[in-house]
């Protein structure tokens, strides 16, 4: 019972956090918009510039992400929480004041840097605390269940900002940010780890164990990477699911880097119709990780509900590129994927090294970060435009699918491997299988 009223904090930790900064989504297209290109509906520079930021908060976060990850596991979950959660309060706080040229100039510099610690840490250290806490065999369902409340808070979110005007959706989402950092330093306990890494009777042994002996060199300062190489070497299973999670985020940031500009160049969408969109997806996202995904996944097994998941999604991307609200629903099965991915992680590696393993998950998903936006937004750009080779201003929407589709061929190469033996430390050969 502790440990569930632990969870219980850590649930509207996160319900808070994400409320306050997905309430800013449907809005932010039409702030960038109105700063750059006053009076249309089309922007190519608002497109560049929207992909450049994607992929330096990718660069950046490819290496930070995995050392948050690292120091976690040393100084405890809510500590380093603490870090992204004060740090992402001051690009709200820019445009809550003005949303002018030169505002929204200063938003992007500070929010292109500040975003390289918090884009995806606090979910991570998030998934960490629950690892922590929970065993094996429920783990997943906990996972679904922080992904769920992740989509309530955007579903609430997006409702909320439907009421609100601009300058208005900025001003409440910078408090809610306060208010989620001052909530989570008074009321979430520190994360119970287990102190000895590679105990006798825990379910996992140390991945890192099986470290060779040797030093890279290159990288004596950041000792998370030299974790991130050797957890990506000593599981066939991990390194499976980091390419899965490699390709369905250039799919799902290639999505979100065509989709607004594609529907307000195509249909004229604005703020409010925006948030009735994301306010669709996100209630099918909340019921089926909420609802469905515990019910499923004991009966089907997380393996087969990571490719469900990822089938679905593939199919979402594609037929977004043809039609937009009749589809939003398939969602309802898309969101399985990246819960059981976790999970599927989580299980890969020992008790202390939860942190390592999640970051360097997230880390992988950075790097996509930096070639998605590489990719995509020249494609939108250029099929948005009239020097577009054909007709077909969903086209690089529908190459997110494509995208998707190759996550989904390797997740059905993901078999349930049996727990990593315990190997020493001095054997440098010793891999899984």
């Amino acid at each position: 019972m502790e440990k569930l009223f632990g969870l219980s904090h850590l649930f509207m930790t996160v319900f808070l956090y994400c409320f306050a900064n997905f309430m800013v989504v449907p809005a932010i297209t039409d702030v960038t918009m109105a700063a750059l290109c006053p009076g249309k509906d089309e922007c190519s520079l608002a497109i560049y510039l929207t992909g450049a930021q994607q992929a330096i908060i990718g660069l950046g976060s490819l290496v930070v992400m995995p050392l948050i990850g690292n120091l976690s596991d040393t100084y405890g979950r809510k500590v380093m929480l603490t870090v992204p959660m004060t740090f992402g309060i001051l690009p709200l706080v820019i445009l809550a004041c003005s949303r002018t040229k030169y505002f929204f100039y200063t938003y992007y510099v500070l929010k292109t840097v500040i975003a390289m610690v918090t884009e995806g840490s606090v979910q991570f250290l998030a998934l960490a605390y629950v690892a922590d806490n929970v065993p094996e065999s429920r783990r997943v369902s906990v996972f679904g269940i922080v992904s769920g409340i992740a989509s309530a808070s955007f579903v609430f979110g997006n409702f909320s900002t439907r009421f609100l005007s601009t300058s208005a959706t900025f001003q409440v989402a910078a408090s809610m940010a306060v208010i989620s950092l001052v909530y989570m330093r008074v009321f979430l306990p520190e994360s119970m780890m287990n102190n000895s890494v590679c105990a006798k009777n825990t379910e996992t042994t140390c991945l890192l164990e099986k470290a060779p002996t040797k030093k890279w060199k290159l990288f004596k300062n950041l000792p998370s990477v030299d974790d991130t190489i050797c957890l990506l070497r000593t599981s066939s299973t991990f390194s499976k699911a980091a390419a899965v999670a490699f390709f369905i985020t250039v799919a799902d940031v290639g999505l979100q880097a065509s989709l607004n500009y594609y529907l307000k160049a195509q249909f004229h969408f604005n703020k409010d119709q925006f948030a009735d969109l994301m306010i669709i997806v996100g209630l099918a996202g909340s019921i089926s990780q909420l609802i469905l995904m515990p019910i499923l996944t004991p009966l089907l097994g997380e393996e087969k509900m990571l490719s469900i998941g990822l089938f679905f999604s593939c199919a979402h991307m594609v037929l977004y590129s043809t039609a937009w609200a009749s589809l939003a629903m398939i969602s309802v099965v898309a969101t399985f994927a990246m819960p059981c991915l976790r999970s599927i992680a989580s299980k890969q590696i020992g008790p202390n090294e939860q942190g390592k393993a999640q970051g360097c998950i997230t880390g992988i998903c950075s790097f996509a970060n930096i070639v998605s936006p590489l990719a995509f937004s020249p494609l939108t750009a250029l099929f948005l435009s009239d020097s577009a080779p054909f007709k077909f201003p969903g086209f690089s929407i529908m190459c997110s699918g494509f995208a998707a589709m190759i996550a989904f061929i390797q997740s059905t190469m993901i078999r349930e491997a049996p727990p990593p033996t315990s190997c020493s430390i001095d054997n440098s050969n010793s891999v899984e299988p």
